[in-house]
Formats: structure tokens, sequence, C-alpha cells
């Protein structure tokens, strides 16, 4: 039986800045299950705070202390090696999330490691420097390798990935991905609730780092159809929407 529920954000709970079909009644259900829920999400644009207020307006329970974002995982991760001066490709969220860590955002050219996140203002200059940087020695650290992310209208914009493979590519050195598939959210998550990553769902939509962090954390995997992907994959369990989910864990309570 489960413990705890992990949920992905984009293309699991919201596309954009609408819900997903059925996930605000179904998370309410689990709430009501008095399963503990987490998001657990890529996105290193926004800090934890700003998502639970997404999350709150969207009509979906939230509370402080419920979201994990890449930019935390990648945070603790310099913090655990010492690491304090971070050349950052990222949006001022990511800046944000890295300084309330104790992180110093330093020029490229005297950083002890790059972070690249998704950057709207990423440029030329940018990717030169953090290449320069990588291949002077700096530790490589992305937030996440997903290429693209879907938002409201059916569409995908360009993620992290995109601009992580630039980055891959001029510098001739592949980063450590610190967010999913890595099982550190989920690790993150279990321990905050003091549960096993076992005893927990995790649900998403991408079965190369949502379900794939599942696997590594040794969670049990529920694919959703409401972003990246559209069809079933043999060998996952998983639902058209998270209503699905809520069935399952009512069934299996």
């Amino acid at each position: 039986m489960a413990r705890a529920v992990f949920l992905d954000l984009d293309g699991t709970v919201y596309r954009g800045s609408e819900p997903c079909r059925g996930a605000q009644e179904a998370i309410d259900r689990i709430v009501r299950m008095g399963l503990p829920v987490r998001y657990l999400t890529n996105n290193s644009a926004a800090r934890p705070i700003q998502v639970t207020e997404k999350l709150r307006g969207l009509g979906i329970p939230c509370e402080p202390g419920w979201v994990v974002t890449s930019g935390q995982v990648a945070a603790q991760t310099l913090v655990e090696r010492n690491i304090r001066s971070v050349g950052v490709v990222g949006n001022p969220g990511l800046f944000e999330t890295l300084a309330e860590a104790g992180l110093s955002a330093v020029p490229f050219g005297i950083s002890e490691a790059v972070v690249v996140g998704i950057c709207h203002t990423f440029d030329y200059a940018m990717l030169q420097a953090a290449a320069d940087a990588i291949r002077g020695g700096a530790a490589f650290l992305a937030t996440n390798a997903d290429k693209t992310y879907p938002f409201e209208g059916n569409r995908f914009a360009p993620g992290a990935g995109a601009i992580v493979a630039a980055v891959e590519a001029a510098s001739g050195i592949p980063p450590e991905i610190v967010g999913k598939p890595s099982p550190a959210m989920a690790a993150w998550a279990a321990h905050s609730l003091g549960v096993e990553p076992s005893e927990a769902v995790f649900a998403g939509d991408r079965p190369d780092t949502d379900i794939q962090s599942a696997l590594n954390a040794g969670c049990l995997p529920w694919l959703v159809l409401t972003g990246v992907t559209s069809s079933p994959v043999q060998g996952f369990m998983g639902s058209p929407t998270l209503a699905g989910l809520a069935d399952y864990l009512e069934r299996n309570s």
C-alpha cells in the first residue's frame, strides 16, 4: 500500500497556465485519502514558493514544503561538494534558489561549477563563456535534460535540455544531470516524509525522465497521457489522467 504520492508537474498536473484534465479533482481525492503529496519538477525557473502559489491559483492543493525543484537539488549537490562559486545559465528563479543555499553566482571565468537550466535570455556569448569554463575544469551540472516541455494549446516549448545539449556540444563534456531521471528528487521527497521511496507512487508523463526517475529511486511508476506521452507504454502502469491514479489508490488503500 502506498504511503506517499509524488507528482510531476508540467504535462501531469498542468500545461502552462491550465490544469491538466482531471488533475484538480484527482489530487483533491488523494489528499482526502490522507496520502501526503509532493510535487517533483524539473523546472528550475521558479522557486518552490512560486510553484506553490501557481498551484493554489489553479485550485490545486499545495502547501509550503510540498514542492521540490531541480534547482534545489542542484544547490544541495553543490553545497555537499563544498562548491560555493557558480556560473549560471538560467532564469532568475534559479539564481535565487542557489543564493538561498549560500552559493554565489560569479562570472563563468572564475566559477568552480557551471549550472545550466532553462534560460530565456540564452545567447551565443553565454554559450561561449559557459563552454570555456567547463573546458577549463569547472564542474558541469544540468538541472535536467528535458528538450521540450508541454504548455497550453497542445504545444511544446524548448526546454532546458535544448540548452544543455548546446553547452555539451560546445564544451565537448557531458553534464551531470541532477534532476529527473536522477533519483535525487524522489529521495529528497521521501526523506522529508519519513518514508522509503518504495512506499511512494510516482506519476509523470515522460517515460525517459519521470518514469525512469521513479524506477531509479525504487518508487512505483505511474504514466499519465496528458503531456508528452499520448499512448500507453507497454510494461508501465498508468492511466489517461490522474483520475486513474486516484482510482487505483482508493482500491488499494
